[in-house]
């Protein structure tokens, strides 16, 4: 499996370029296996990655920024994605590969396996029979019980407003994040305006070289043409005096 990373050579964004620098250099750290694939130099390249990047994950513009990450034909993700696997130590996860023997995410995978079985063992062991009769005042309950029952709803209740205050910190975040997308899509775009004006301006140069080639080659051709004249048009002149110098010398042997 080869890991694809589609990355812009020639872009004008900072924030792009540092993005595409934090993605290389990890995996390189890693010693993961990956090929660079460059947009702004190759169409092929960006039609493909337009392309197979999932709609639900392409910006409202509808195209996706680089870096964008994939294994073969199957998408992993963009930058923030493969950021949040690199904070939860996920990234083989992430890029669709078994992390190797010894890493952190095998010991971790390890680890969660050991203590689901754990705890499955420990829910049999709380969780008897169903069948198990239960006496009657613990099915009624007591006194007791409603008082920790009205301690439960208090506490419910303040979990209840904690909760609120997280989801509207998360609504607010979300916002944010909302305004920060339109910057990147005008940077995209700059950039991509940016790799089309270096590209034409390359095209125009390289009009220019052909044409003063062409220039040169024709005044080329038609130095060697009056040369040629010039020395047909010199035999000429020196076959005529050729001819004039053994006239006089008949004439003088006359």
């Amino acid at each position: 499996m080869v890991i694809k990373v589609f990355l812009a050579s020639s872009s004008g964004s900072t924030a792009i370029k540092k993005k595409q620098q934090d993605v290389v250099g990890f995996l390189e750290a890693l010693k993961v296996d990956y090929t660079q694939l460059d947009i702004a130099c190759n169409e092929e390249n960006r039609m493909w990655m337009r392309q197979n990047v999932p709609t639900e994950k392409k910006p409202t513009n509808g195209i996706p920024l680089p870096p964008q990450i994939f294994n073969e034909e199957s998408y992993c993700g963009d930058y923030d994605t493969f950021f949040e696997a690199k904070e939860d130590n996920l990234v083989y996860t992430f890029l669709g590969l078994p992390p190797p023997p010894g890493s952190k995410e095998a010991a971790d995978k390890e680890h969660i396996v050991e203590n689901g079985t754990h705890a499955e063992e420990t829910n049999a062991e709380e969780n008897p029979d169903d069948s198990t009769e239960v006496p009657v005042e613990e099915r009624n309950g007591d006194a007791h019980g409603e008082e920790e029952q009205e301690a439960c709803e208090e506490e419910e209740g303040e979990g209840g407003e904690e909760e609120e205050e997280v989801a509207d910190d998360e609504a607010m975040e979300g916002e944010t994040a909302g305004d920060e997308e339109p910057a990147e899509e005008e940077e995209a775009e700059e950039a991509e305006e940016e790799t089309d004006e270096e590209a034409r301006a390359a095209e125009e140069e390289q009009e220019e070289a052909d044409d003063d080639r062409e220039e040169e080659d024709l005044q080329s051709e038609e130095e060697e043409e009056l040369r040629q004249l010039e020395e047909e048009e010199e035999g000429e002149v020196q076959e005529e005096e050729e001819e004039d110098v053994e006239e006089t010398q008949e004439e003088e042997a006359e």
